[in-house]
C-alpha cells in the first residue's frame, strides 16, 4: 500500500479513536465499554470495508492499526481529555470526528479504486469506511446512528468520493491532490457544522 494511504489510515483510527472514547464518556459507560466503543468506531468501517473487498482485515494483518488504536487511548487518559469543560471537549469531539471521517473517505475510496470498482462502487465503499464504525458504536450505545441525523456528515464522504473518482480518471491521484481534497473536506464539514448547513428534510 502507498504510503499516504498507511498515513491516512493512522490519522483516522487516531480521531475516530479518540471521537468513540468521547461518545463513551459522554453515555455513562465503564472501562470495558469505553474500549469497545472507541475499538468499534476505530476499526468497525474498516472491517466492514475489507470484508466487502474479501481482503484480510488492516485491523488483523498490520501492527499499526492495533497500536495507533492503544497509543491513542492511553494518551486520552494520561491527558485527560474526557474532563475538559463541555464546550471545548465538544469542539474536540467534533474537530476529531470530522478529521477520522474524511481520512476514512479517503482510505475507502483509494481503496475502491485500486480494486477498479465503478463510481458507485467507490462511493458506497468509501461511505461504508467512514460511517461504519460509529454505526456500530451508536447502535451499541441504543441510540440514533449520527449519520442519520447529524448535518452534512455522511455527505462529506459522498463529496470525497466523488472528487477522488474524477481525479482518477484523469490519473491525478497523487499526495498533493489528496491532500488537498482532504483539507477542503474537512473545512467544508466544520464550516457546515458551525453554521447548521444540512440536507433538506422531509416533513409530514
Amino acid at each position: 500500500m502507498p504510503e499516504y494511504f498507511i498515513f491516512a489510515d493512522i490519522i483516522g483510527i487516531t480521531a475516530f479513536t479518540i471521537s468513540g472514547f468521547l461518545i463513551a464518556i459522554k453515555n455513562n459507560l465503564d472501562i470495558l465499554g469505553i474500549l469497545i466503543a472507541a475499538t468499534l468506531t476505530a476499526l468497525g468501517g474498516g472491517i466492514v470495508r475489507d470484508a466487502i473487498l474479501s481482503a484480510p482485515p488492516f485491523a488483523f494483518t498490520y501492527l499499526h492499526p492495533a497500536l495507533t488504536l492503544t497509543i491513542t487511548i492511553t494518551l486520552v487518559f494520561i491527558f485527560k481529555i474526557y474532563k475538559k469543560d463541555s464546550i471545548e471537549r465538544g469542539w474536540i469531539f467534533v474537530v476529531s470526528d470530522t478529521i477520522g471521517l474524511v481520512a476514512f473517505s479517503i482510505t475507502g475510496a483509494l481503496m475502491a479504486i485500486d480494486a477498479q470498482f465503478n463510481f458507485f462502487g467507490i462511493v458506497i465503499l468509501s461511505f461504508i469506511t467512514a460511517v461504519g464504525g460509529g454505526v456500530a458504536r451508536d447502535i451499541m450505545i441504543n441510540q440514533v446512528p449520527a449519520v442519520l441525523i447529524s448535518d452534512f456528515y455522511g455527505s462529506i464522504a459522498v463529496i470525497v468520493a466523488l472528487i477522488l473518482g474524477t481525479l482518477n480518471i484523469f490519473d491525478a491521484i497523487n499526495e498533493f491532490s489528496i491532500l488537498t481534497t482532504a483539507l477542503f473536506s474537512i473545512v467544508l464539514r466544520l464550516l457546515a457544522y458551525k453554521r447548521g448547513w444540512h440536507l433538506p428534510r422531509v416533513g409530514w
